[in-house]
């Protein structure tokens, strides 16, 4: 462990710092949730910015109508619906607790 001060706005701080190896921090990371198998055609909905799933609003193969809530999305400490464009079946891409970026695939409606 290092020793240092730091002097912020006039104000003097002594931090430690520890050193870690490669091994430890991809060990911390948590990895992303798998992603199913998703049926091929239908309505694909993707994140519409980056964040984690909180939940699912309807079970996996559920019929949805256009503007119904099928998942939240929460980013920035903020909960957003994310609503079923079409009336169909839902199918989910990836799970409950998924972290997604912009532009993954969250479900699809067939």
């Amino acid at each position: 462990m290092k020793q240092y001060k730091i002097i912020v706005n006039g104000t003097e701080y002594e931090v430690a710092i520890e050193e870690i190896d490669a091994s430890e921090v991809e060990a911390a990371t948590p990895a992303a949730a798998p992603k199913a198998a998703v049926p091929a055609g239908g309505e694909k909905v993707t994140a519409p910015i980056p964040g984690n799933i909180l939940s699912f609003k309807v079970a996996d193969g559920a019929s949805v109508k256009a503007g119904d809530v099928v998942a939240i999305l929460e980013a920035m400490k903020m909960e957003n619906e994310i609503l079923a464009p079409c009336d169909g079946k839902v199918h989910f891409a990836v799970a409950s607790g998924a972290t997604v970026a912009t532009g993954d695939l969250i479900f699809t409606v067939n």
